[in-house]
């Protein structure tokens, strides 16, 4: 996924300086990983700037990613200037297209990541027994995207990914999918020794809406 997105960007700059805002940045690894990609094969300066509600998510990034700048903020109200960032990157997490709108030059792109009905459908089918809540789709979301934006381009990554038992554990403690499981439920998980996790998403690209 990050090499498709750093692809992407290489492609579409042509500035000798650009400037990405990972909106919902979590610890920081998507980000640097995109920066760093970028500096090393694009002729050009990428500045990174990363932003989430999460205390702890930007402390990490801080430590972990000096070369990018981290923010503690809410997404609905970001400090910064209008028509600041060439890219903004929105990676399975929250969205505020109005904000995101403001923030983006006028021949920016919004990148944003969503997941499709197969991501981590080993721990749907675990935690959630209603039939209905096995399944999933993203209509709704890339509804709303397009709504905001001028959809240029769709990407889909598909793989398993396989996880020691340590991954699975962190797994399980990042993702929304496990908050109601029960100790019992998540024990019994982690008993299953599932050795691959599905992940199923789609990249969304979008401009900004002509005038």
């Amino acid at each position: 996924m990050n090499e498709i997105i750093s692809e992407r960007i290489m492609t579409e700059t042509k500035k000798e300086r650009i400037s990405i805002l990972d909106a919902g940045c979590g610890e920081g690894s998507h980000l640097s990983s995109i920066q760093a990609k970028i500096s090393k094969h694009h002729t050009g300066k990428a500045l990174g700037v990363g932003i989430d509600i999460s205390k702890e998510g930007i402390s990490m990034a801080s430590r972990e990613y000096p070369n990018a700048v981290w923010c503690v903020t809410d997404i609905a109200h970001c400090p910064f200037a209008s028509e600041r960032f060439d890219y903004i990157l929105n990676i399975l997490s929250p969205s505020n297209y109005s904000e995101f709108i403001r923030m983006m030059a006028d021949d920016g792109m919004v990148i944003k990541v969503i997941p499709n009905r197969d991501y981590l459908k080993e721990l749907r089918e675990a935690f959630y027994k209603e039939p209905n809540r096995q399944e999933y789709s993203n209509n709704n979301t890339l509804a709303l995207f397009k709504s905001h934006f001028q959809l240029v381009d769709v990407k889909r990554v598909r793989y398993c990914f396989a996880l020691d038992q340590i991954s699975i554990e962190a797994l399980l403690q990042m993702t929304p999918l496990s908050w109601g499981a029960t100790g019992e439920e998540m024990e019994a998980f982690l008993q299953m020794n599932v050795a691959e996790i599905t992940i199923d998403l789609t990249i969304l690209f979008g401009k900004k809406p002509r005038r």
